[in-house]
Order: C-alpha cells, then structure tokens, then sequence
C-alpha cells in the first residue's frame, strides 16, 4: 500500500487471515448489497480449494477513465514451481472487451498507464531481476527499457510522457562480488547498506534513451510510493530516510529535487515520520503525512500541505482513524484523497484543504481496498470483496455520488457453500466494547453448540475486516466452517479502524486487557449458544502468534492452539529483531529500565505447567520474529512433555509467500485441530 509501508512492520499477515462481516454482496452488484440467500449444497471449501482464489492487484485506470489495467496472481504449483504468478489484464470501464496482456512463467506487476494513455508500463521478473517494460495497449511485443543488475523497485511516469523515474536498489560492487566468490564476503552489521534510489530515465519514441540517471546519492534511502512528479515535470518531491532498516522508519523526512540543475531542498524535517508526499494539481502546495511527534509504532499521523517553494505546514482535519493513507488530491485541488479503515470496512474519504471536517466518499457498506488515483485524478481503481464475494477490480469515477462498477470477472470458482459470517460485539471485562467477526459452520442452526476457533490478527495494529472467507490463509476460515468450527476474530484493543484511544489502548499491557477481550468474546459466544465450552481452540500469527503463546500460559480453557511466528520472549526477540525499538515504545522503555513489565509479560517466563497441546510454525529466514522465538517456546513444551509439533518453513521470512507452504500450513492447522478438538460436521 502506498505510503503506509511504517504499518506493515508487524502486520504482514492481515490480507491472508483477513475476515468480511455482516453485510454480504452480490456478485454482479455494487459493494454494499444485501446478503443473497443461501448457496445450495455443493462442494466443500478446502485448503487445496482456497488456494485457488486469485488476488487482485494494482487496479490502474487510464487517464480518460475509459480502460482498466489489473494485476492478477495465480497460484503456480505445477512440478518444482512454487510461487504466485502475476500477469496484467486491460478491460474497458463497463468490464467489457477483458483481456489478458502479459503471460508466461515470470510474474509482470504494477501496470501504470502512460499520460496519453496508448502504453502499459510495469514490471517484469521475466529475464531475471525486476526491470521496467512497456507494452503497446495496441498490441505488440513488450519493450524491456532497463537492465539493472539489482532490480526496479518502482516508477512513475513523468507528467509529459518522455520521462520516468524509477526506484533502484544499489547493486553489489565489483569488489563485493570479488569477494563473494573467494568466500571473504564478511558483513558488518549496520554498515553501507543497500539503498534504494531515484532514477530518471529518458526516453524516446522507439524506447529508453541512455541508461538512468542518478538523483539521489549520499545517505538517502526511498521507499516505494514515496514521491511523485511536480505536474510540470520539473521536479520531484520525495520522502526519505538514512537506511532500509524498518527501525528508521520514525526518521522519514521530505525533500524535493529539481531535474534540471540537481538542486535539492528539504521541504519538512522534524522530530515527526514525514511520508507520502503529493503534489497539488497546480503544482503549487503539497500534501504529505506526518505522525506523531515523536513518532510512535502505534502509527498514527494527519495530512500536512505546505507550499511548494517551502513554508509552514498547515494541518488538515484529523481522519477518524487517524491513519490516512493518502491517495492524493481531487481534479479540482479542493480537497486531498485518503484511505482508511473504518471498524470492518476499508473507506476511502476527502480532507478539504481548509481544513474543513473529512467527508465520505465510498459508500459505508462499500469495502474499498488498494485505491490508486488516475493520473487525471478522475477516478479511482480499487479491490473490492465481501463475505461471499471474492476479490475483483472495479472503478470509480469521481463525481457528486459514489457509483462503483465492478470491472474483472476472473474468479472461476466451484459454489460450495460458506459458513455465515456477521459482526459481533461483546463488553470486556473493564467495559470497553470489542467487535469481532463470527463465521458459523455451513448448514449450522440456531441453539447447536459447535467447536469454536479463534484467531487474533498481527499488529497489534492489524484489524479483521470484511474480505473473503475463502481467500488462501494458514489459517482457512472458509474450511474450518465447512468442517463444522465456528470461527471467531477479535478486533482487540490494539487493532487498527477503531480510533486513536482504542488503537493505544493496549500500550503498557501487553497479554492484560488484549487478553481479556479474548476471553470475554468467548464467553459471549458461548451465553448466546454457539460455542461448546469443551472445545476451544486458538491460533494466531506474530502478534497474533505473541497472544497465541500468552493465552495458553494463562488458562487451560482451550484444548489446542497454533503459535503462527509468534514472539514468545520481549527480551530475546528484541535483542534479535529487526525493530529494536518496537517493544520499548509499547513497554514504555527498554528492557533493562522496566524489567518486571517485560518479563511480567513474556509467556516463556510463564510457561512453567502449560498444558495445551500446540503447533508452532515459523519461517526459517524471519527477520522480523526470528526462528529462535519458536525453538524457545517448542523447547519449553517438549521438556514438560506437552504435545507440541513444530514446523520450520524454509526460504521464508515472516510471512509465508510460496502457495505450497501456504497450503502445507493450512492443512497442518486443520489437522491439529481436527485430531484435539474432535470437530462433527453441525449439519449431522
């Protein structure tokens, strides 16, 4: 997502176990319908089904609103393959004249219409790293306009069409190729970095002219999505921090460059995380987010514009939840774009730019994921889903009202029934009200108590929402109700979509009220007589996992639970992290000045007569939640002789991205629970 890359620190799995809520939608509808009724028997979900729900991606509208671009991935598991393919398709506006443009073995990504709308942009992997094309919309061969050894990052095309500027990692040296070969490649940890840097590349009517040139040298790294084009296309706005790592990422700042003389100004350098910035359709202000001062891992930040040439920046309104991911501004410069979650449901608003209160654009029941503004900033291009609905591209134009109209029709999928899904509420024991979404088993009927599962998201920023219950998921929630588990996920204090206090709310407490809204949505779902008090089960991943851990060291309610990347030791996953600085800005300081609060809420200094029999999976290769979180926690439970299996996932980081150990997660998850919790179909 463009200009929130500081969330995704802790959250990267709330797309894969993302849930929908109450509102279900049509398949040829707008966003929003009412639910249909229910789907006759049929085939029943699986993992192995699930995996083949395809994802939607970069939905990118042509500057007269009259085609869409699309990326969609497949599952690719044929032999020794194992990874998620991407290829583009264009569809006019209305979803008619579909077709598929890119194909192959080698994924192609991010289409971006050029200015007058006759080439397809985007990246390919096809001859190796990743390089920039450009393909006909008329047809025709695609053009390969870069040869880069270490690969384009991201692009933009300039304003004129004869330019675009690209993001490039450094490449390996002469000397540290050498050296690798001769097996002295030694590392000295937080030294010369890899930064990725802004090109310029020129083209020409035949293609790229010359290699890219270099704009941004010294100690300067950006992110993807992290700047744009002045609309006269003689400059470019950027944010920017010293190094890759994530720990920096409260060190953004915002600079612009001008293309011709080189020049380099720093328009907004504070204590606060400067990001995203955009330039005004005139060219004469800029829009930017800035969090916090100082900057917190609860992320939360307010859009700023400041005057092009530089000056004070002026506050637009707070957003509801005070994470606006800024889409950019309206044709007319009026009001600057944003994206939010709003409780469940991904929305997309307008800050007026005299500060005037925010104003809805998508509807409240529309579920608006991935929005990306044209380049005539006339319409929007998004994903949308809904709980028996799967992810497709639609667009919007925008105008007076909020008329989305769905664009792509590529999920062929067979009609086995899913589980029901709506939203629930519940009062934790200090009164705070919690929501959750509640799938119950296919066919299942009032007043029959059914196993319950439950799943806590990672973040703790993450947040449920409404998406597709049967996308691919370690954690299948379409299966699980097709195997007869009500499936329960808590949107705890922590989550994201619910406002600023709530999202801090667990600041300083860690495994304390979090784990309260656990327990007392259980308990509500047994008083209202769906969940069988003797079967429990619970899984979550990272902080999901964390929770996971905490919870089994705490009670014995549940017969089973599977810790998904979990971090089982503040202490040790701090001192072995990649974000250092993220446990002491939720403890309130590091470990050694507030030693009890870290220990008190560790589950490995908790672990000592844990009972519950769980599974343990981890990527081999995390940096985020290092392996070594796992072996502690499966250490523990092995010497105390409890059930416990685990499972490392080689080549993976903290997320697991190859559809085979996707899908080998996904049925060990099913299994586990299968074999403790004993699960009959609600229907027999």
């Amino acid at each position: 997502m463009r200009g929130s890359f500081a969330r995704l620190a802790f959250s990267f799995v709330v797309w894969s176990i993302a849930a929908p809520g109450l509102a279900a939608q049509g398949r040829q509808g707008q966003p929003g319908q009412q639910a249909r009724p229910a789907q006759p028997a049929g085939p029943a979900w699986t993992p192995q089904l699930q995996s083949q729900v395809k994802r939607i991606q970069a939905v990118s509208v042509a500057p007269d609103g009259r085609r869409v671009a699309f990326e969609v991935a497949t599952a690719d598991t044929a032999g020794e393959r194992s990874e998620w393919v991407s290829q583009l398709f264009v569809a006019d506006a209305d979803g008619s004249a579909a077709r598929q443009l890119t194909y192959g073995e080698r994924s192609s990504r991010a289409p971006a219409w050029s200015p007058d709308g006759q080439w397809i942009a985007f990246l390919s992997t096809r001859e190796g790293k990743s390089d920039l094309y450009r393909l006909s919309v008329g047809g025709g061969e695609a053009q390969r306009l870069t040869r880069v050894k270490s690969g384009v990052v991201d692009f933009a095309w300039a304003p004129g069409g004869d330019r675009i500027a690209l993001l490039i990692t450094d490449s390996t040296t002469t000397a540290e190729d050498a050296a690798a070969k001769e097996k002295r490649d030694v590392r000295v940890i937080d030294e010369s970095p890899k930064l990725a840097r802004l090109h310029v590349l020129e083209l020409s009517a035949s293609g790229a002219a010359g290699a890219p040139r270099l704009l941004t040298p010294g100690s300067v790294h950006v992110q993807a999505g992290e700047f744009d084009w002045a609309p006269d296309g003689t400059a470019i706005v950027y944010s920017f921090q010293p190094t890759p790592s994530m720990n920096d990422w409260p060190r953004a700042d915002v600079a612009v460059i001008e293309l011709v003389s080189g020049t380099r100004r720093v328009l907004a350098a504070t204590r606060r995380a400067e990001t995203t910035p955009r330039y005004a359709p005139d060219g004469a202000s800029i829009a930017f987010t800035a969090s916090d001062d100082p900057p917190t891992w609860g992320f939360t930040s307010r859009v700023y514009v400041v005057p092009a040439a530089g000056g004070e920046p002026r506050a637009l309104a707070e957003s509801y939840d005070g994470q606006p991911d800024l889409l950019g501004w309206s044709g007319d410069g009026a009001r600057v774009l944003i994206a939010e979650t709003r409780r469940s449901v991904g929305r997309v608003s307008a800050l007026p730019g005299d500060g005037g209160a925010p104003v809805d654009v998508s509807a409240a029941d529309a579920m608006v994921t991935g929005a990306r503004l044209n380049a005539t900033r006339t319409h929007l291009g998004f994903v949308s889903q809904d709980v028996d609905r799967p992810p497709e591209a639609w667009i919007a134009a925008l105008g007076a009202r909020f008329e989305p109209k769905q664009v792509s029709r590529v999920q062929t999928l067979p009609e086995a029934p899913l589980g029901r899904t709506e939203v629930v509420r519940w009062r934790s024991t200090d009164g705070t009200e919690i929501e959750g979404l509640l799938t119950t088993p296919v066919g299942w009927r009032q007043g029959t108590r059914v196993p319950l599962l439950v799943v806590v998201h990672g973040g703790p920023t993450g947040v449920f929402t409404r998406t597709f219950i049967g996308v691919a998921s370690q954690y299948p929630v379409a299966t699980f109700a097709a195997k007869g588990y009500a499936v329960l996920r808590c949107n705890v204090r922590g989550s994201s979509g619910y406002g600023r206090q709530f999202r801090y709310a667990n600041y300083k407490d860690w495994g304390g009220g979090d784990y309260q809204d656990i327990m007392s949505g259980v308990d509500a779902m047994v008083t209202r007589g769906i969940a069988d008090s003797t079967r429990l089960g619970i899984m979550g991943w990272s902080y999901g996992g964390y929770m996971t851990s905490w919870v089994i060291t705490q009670t014995k309610r549940f017969r089973a639970a599977s810790v998904g990347a979990g971090v089982t030791n503040l202490m040790s996953f701090t001192g072995t992290a990649d974000i250092p600085g993220f446990i002491p800005d939720y403890f309130g300081g590091e470990f050694w000045d507030t030693f009890d609060a870290w220990r008190g809420r560790s589950a490995m200094f908790h672990v000592k007569g844990v009972t519950t029999p769980t599974l343990i999976q981890h990527g081999e290769e995390d940096r985020r939640v290092p392996v070594s979180q796992g072996y502690e926690l499966y250490n523990a439970l092995r010497r105390q002789n409890v059930a416990t299996r685990m499972v490392v996932y080689p080549r993976m980081g903290h997320g697991l991205t190859e559809p085979k150990f996707q899908l080998d997660a996904a049925e060990r998850n099913l299994e586990w629970f299968e074999r403790w919790l004993a699960a009959r179909a609600a229907t027999q």
